[in-house]
């Protein structure tokens, strides 16, 4: 590691390693790229190789390194502009739709697989069944990776950095140096200080808590996301075997009865495993969270429910909020809940006796069975079973007695940073890309916002080297 570099890069998720890949193409640059998180093949969680309870890590192995969260996901490539992000706002359509499309090829290059799913002609049949139902299908195309070739992908992009950038693991960024205004470079938690001309923050979900303490630190503009706040929701595979044969991922959006709450599946996992993740920084949580993998195949399938809820002020906390709520769980259980959908109707809680009488087996054997009505908050409940019911009418069996339901599923959304079209922030030559800043939900947006940095960075660079 040297003390100054032309880029310094925080965060080796999809958003860090595609600015990386971007930078690294032009030639000449120094670039370090730094991640607190260990090396692709140090990440192990042992409650995937022991199958132990979650210790916690710190940092979790599922959600930091190389590769970020992405690394442990089923590698779900969402190729529509209206997916995974706020891009479009920054960049508009056309040019959203173009960068998807390049971003797409690398994947490729470095050895996602051709199929795309969600182009039949069943789509249109199954979202007319959808609206009889109330419920809104999205058709997304959809690139499925898979867990274990996630990895392999991400791999390849390593070994063609390597050469090319100062990569960093285990080491994590402390603090954004800045004097009078102007970027001097950052500091790192072993008190090192480099220098830098430009610097991408792109810390990942997991670093939502760090950036926004940065933000608040240097006096940025922040604006406050939704909460996301949930479920998991395990059934046998063929229940939703007609939806993911064809899509993979069925994209369903409800607006509760009751409530009116918009409520969404998210991250669909067809004969996928749940599983369970550290995130929270300095101050963890376990929350849920599922896989599936191109190659290994269980009997059971499962998605995300979340109910997606705007505070108004003074509330400016969600990550705060959606940890409160995971953190009752893990009080309740050690970690995370699991109960029959039966059960939770009849106002019971599961016991280990009543899971096995159950017709779907849990893959997250270290759950805890338990109540979720003592979690979740009633309106949030109520939302979910409406659309348990509602997708029922889709998919017959989705909401059996037998249905099981882990809890919670939070996703942190950062504190969103005012960020120009080219993702820059309010100090000069400091930008903000990937779900961190709060501007994309997914790996193909995560990845191009790195990119669209990048190419801004570039810019510079060239118009300063011909001056």
């Amino acid at each position: 590691m040297k003390d100054r570099y032309d880029v310094i890069i925080v965060g080796a998720g999809p958003a860090g390693i595609f600015a990386a890949l971007e930078l690294a193409a032009a030639g000449g640059l120094d670039i370090l790229l730094l991640e607190k998180g260990q090396g692709l093949e140090r990440r192990s969680c042992p409650v995937l190789t022991r199958g132990i309870a979650c210790p916690p890590c710190i940092p979790c192995d599922l959600v930091s390194g190389w590769g970020g969260a992405g690394a442990f996901s089923d590698g779900k490539l969402t190729l529509s502009p209206e997916v995974g992000g706020r891009l479009k706002d920054y960049l508009g359509l056309p040019a959203l739709n173009q960068l998807i499309g390049q971003v797409d090829d690398t994947y490729r290059r470095f050895g996602a697989k051709d199929h795309i799913f969600g182009l039949g002609e069943e789509v249109g049949e199954l979202q007319r069944r959808a609206s009889l139902a109330e419920l809104r299908l999205l058709p997304v195309p959809i690139r499925h990776v898979g867990t274990e070739r996630c990895r392999e992908v991400l791999a390849a992009m390593r070994d063609h950095l390597a050469p090319r950038v100062d990569i960093s693991t285990g080491v994590a960024a402390a603090a954004v140096r800045v004097v009078g205004g102007q970027l001097q470079g950052l500091e790192t938690q072993d008190g090192r200080v480099i220098a830098c001309r430009h610097l991408i923050l792109a810390p990942g979900r997991e670093g939502t808590e760090w950036l926004t303490g940065e933000a608040h630190r240097l006096g940025l503009t922040l604006h406050i996301n939704p909460v996301d706040v949930g479920l998991r929701v395990e059934v046998p595979a063929p229940v939703l075997e007609e939806l993911t044969s064809s899509l993979h991922e069925a994209k369903l959006e409800y607006y509760s009865k009751t409530f009116d709450d918009r409520v969404r599946t998210f991250c669909m996992c067809p004969q996928g495993e749940v599983t369970m993740e550290t995130t929270g920084g300095s101050d963890p949580v376990i929350t849920v969270n599922g896989h599936s993998y191109a190659e290994r195949k269980t009997g059971s399938s499962n998605f995300a429910l979340l109910v997606s809820t705007t505070f108004t002020e003074p509330f400016r906390e969600p990550t705060a909020y959606g940890k409160y709520l995971a953190r009752l769980a893990n009080i309740l259980s050690g970690g995370v809940i699991v109960q029959r959908l039966g059960d939770l109707r009849e106002g019971r809680r599961s016991t280990p006796a009543r899971l096995q009488r159950a017709l779907t087996h849990p893959t997250l054997g270290s759950a805890t069975p338990g109540d979720l009505s003592a979690v979740l908050p009633y309106r949030y409940l109520t939302d979910l079973l409406e659309m348990l019911e509602a997708m029922d009418r889709l998919a017959p069996g989705v909401a059996s007695r037998h249905t099981l339901l882990y809890g919670v599923e939070v996703k942190f959304y950062s504190s969103r940073l005012e960020l120009t079209p080219t993702l820059e922030t309010q100090v000069p030559n400091v930008f903000a890309a990937g779900d961190g800043a709060g501007v994309t939900r997914g790996l193909i947006q995560a990845s191009a916002s790195g990119v669209v940095a990048a190419r801004e960075i570039l810019q510079r660079l060239k118009v300063k080297a011909g001056a």
